[in-house]
């Protein structure tokens, strides 16, 4: 892809640092945020062709850069989470988040109020939360009211009004729901004592709330301030009944966050999990809306940020399902592999996959027929089948010459793309160029994986050719019992004829048939991606055997020739000094000494 002359100059001089960079339009419009470990490297890997469209769309529209220099990729992740919220760039995954959740507060104030609150002050306020559930906050409030009798009066409770006698007690004091501080019947020590076992039951912590009170029962009975005692007693109580209905996971976990992923080809969603002293204290899901196929070890980490920030989380160990390339400053992060930390995994992913299923029922339900679901209809109809076609692949074989013979299957879900499940098989039992055998094997291999890892098959498959390619696919479908089970036509490519088995009459549709038009496009994005790959291939095959037989040139060092220069004559043009940065000053002599003596003779 050709950069931009000043954009080029901006490239060159771009630090080898940690940080984040900003991509500008002519209309100094920002168009997108991201980090990088490395702002150099990952800044120019933008600037070439890609297979994403959006991406090169991006790409073709970037005016200026702009970047930030941090210390660690931690601090970048933090300053990128920052950045997007607050400029909410066109191309950046987009948080969905319509809801205010509400907070439990301890209000900043002598003798300080607990309440509910969906707005978020900076006045030295403690908030927890937030909390999905308005059932759940109420429930820890009304249970904290039982623990502890609190004041609800928004008086103005300073020493000196105290003093003053300017309160009178209310009828919350009457009903036992307050012990009128006001009048200054609670000292400020025994009511900070009630908020600080509050605190620690709304933080999770019940253990320590029991310990601390058994402590103070012990010493009432001592005193034999019986009356005292049996009031600690009745809170104790409440407290075993409440800690006996928490979710206890394992005693012996302790202080940790549990993330899980689940994604589609739009959005994904993250679940955290907060485990305090063996029980789940908290669940929250959020939703991040997908721009350019992100992957999914890049939102699992953009979730990790966004919760732990939201939810003040400094837990100093993060299960997560899969590994990811970062580190967290004050956190060890594991990927449990069994035991009680694998549950928790599984038990987040649980979640996840309900509120996935909610939302899409809330989705079905305010909104008319999707066009999706009309056009699956339609291909239904036309194809002869006797389901929807949710999800269908397609086939197609490239051996250019010949050579490196390849296949590709590209993959379709609700009439659209789904790239991230194209596949690419290189063929292996067949010699020569024999579409028939290549199409029969890798049909074979794929239907084979399926059935034995016992993943869902398709409701139609497509084969790009005629009534050959297509008996070979049967063939292998045949073999694995599945020709009744999955719908499959060729497609050839002169006339646009459809062919479907024992049928030798093939199907016309109609040029404008939305059925025609979606067999077309997966048919075309598979011969794109074959040809793609083969290409690849090629190229890796004959820079491979050009540079075979040098000394010290092996296939690592192949590879990232490959990667740098492209193809043998870019590294034939390239200086010695180029070069050596890749493969030291020796190999490099000796590496264009070898080319050059190739060309001469």
């Amino acid at each position: 892809m050709e950069v931009k002359e000043h954009l080029r100059a901006v490239i060159s001089t771009l630090p080898d640092s940690p940080g984040v960079y900003q991509y500008f339009d002519d209309t100094d419009t920002i168009l997108y945020v991201g980090k990088a470990k490395n702002l150099k490297k990952r800044v120019s890997s933008y600037f070439k062709v890609h297979d994403n469209a959006k991406l090169n769309m991006l790409v073709r529209r970037i005016a200026k850069i702009n970047y930030i220099v941090v210390r660690t990729e931690w601090d970048a992740l933090l300053l990128e989470n920052t950045l997007i919220k607050k400029h909410q760039p066109r191309y950046n995954v987009m948080l969905k988040d319509d809801k205010t959740y509400p907070w439990i507060i301890i209000k900043n104030e002598p003798f300080p109020r607990i309440f509910s609150t969906r707005k978020v002050i900076r006045d030295g306020s403690e908030y927890f939360g937030p909390y999905a559930s308005v059932r759940v906050m109420q429930t820890m409030l009304e249970f904290a009211k039982q623990l502890y009798p609190l004041r609800t009066c928004n008086l103005q409770l300073t020493d000196a009004n105290i003093a003053k006698k300017k309160f009178k007690r209310c009828l919350e004091y009457h009903l036992g729901n307050c012990k009128a501080p006001c009048e200054g019947l609670e000292t400020k020590e025994d009511y900070d004592k009630a908020i600080d076992q509050i605190r620690l039951v709304i933080k999770g912590n019940i253990n320590g709330a029991i310990r601390f009170l058994k402590s103070e029962m012990q010493q009432n009975s001592d005193k034999w301030e019986f009356e005292k005692a049996q009031v600690i007693k009745e809170q104790l109580d409440l407290l075993e009944k409440y800690q006996s209905k928490s979710a206890v996971v394992s005693p012996t976990i302790d202080n940790v966050d549990v993330f899980a992923l689940l994604e589609d080809d739009k959005r994904a969603y993250v679940n955290f999990l907060k485990v305090v002293n063996g029980a789940i204290i908290q669940s929250h899901t959020i939703e991040l809306s997908k721009k350019l196929e992100e992957t999914k070890e890049e939102l699992l980490l953009m979730g990790i940020v966004e919760l732990r920030q939201r939810l003040s989380s400094d837990s100093p160990e993060i299960l997560i399902p899969f590994a990811i390339d970062a580190e967290i400053p004050g956190a060890e992060i594991l990927v449990p592999q069994k035991g009680d930390k694998k549950r928790l995994i599984e038990m987040s992913e649980t979640n996840l996959k309900y509120y996935a299923r909610e939302k899409q029922m809330l989705e079905s339900l305010r909104s008319p027929k999707k066009k999706s679901d009309i056009l699956l209809e339609q291909m239904k109809k036309d194809l002869r089948m006797t389901v929807l076609p949710h999800t269908i692949e397609c086939f197609d074989n490239s051996n250019i010459q010949g050579t490196n013979p390849v296949a590709a299957m590209t993959v379709f879900k609700e009439g659209k793309p789904s790239k991230r499940d194209y596949r690419h098989f290189n063929i292996r039992t067949v010699v020569g160029p024999d579409d028939f055998a290549s199409m029969e094997e890798v049909i074979y291999r794929r239907y084979k994986r399926l059935v034995d890892e016992s993943v869902p098959l398709p409701q139609l498959i497509v084969i790009d050719g005629g009534k050959g390619q297509l008996s070979s696919a049967i063939n292998s479908l045949t073999k694995l019992g599945l020709n009744e089970k999955i719908s499959i036509i060729g497609i050839a490519k002169r006339l646009e004829e459809i062919y479907f088995p024992g049928d030798p009459i093939p199907l016309y549709l109609d040029k404008r048939s939305q059925t025609l038009r979606v067999i077309q496009q997966i048919r075309d994005e598979a011969h794109r991606f074959g040809i793609t790959h083969h290409r690849k291939r090629r190229s890796n095959s004959s820079i491979q055997s050009a540079l075979s037989g040098i000394e010290g040139i092996g296939e690592k060092t192949t590879e990232k020739l490959l990667q740098k220069f492209g193809s043998v004559e870019r590294i034939k043009q390239a200086t010695e000094e180029d070069i050596a940065k890749i493969t030291g000053a020796e190999k490099a002599k000796r590496l264009l000494e070898h080319l050059n003596k190739t060309v001469s003779s």
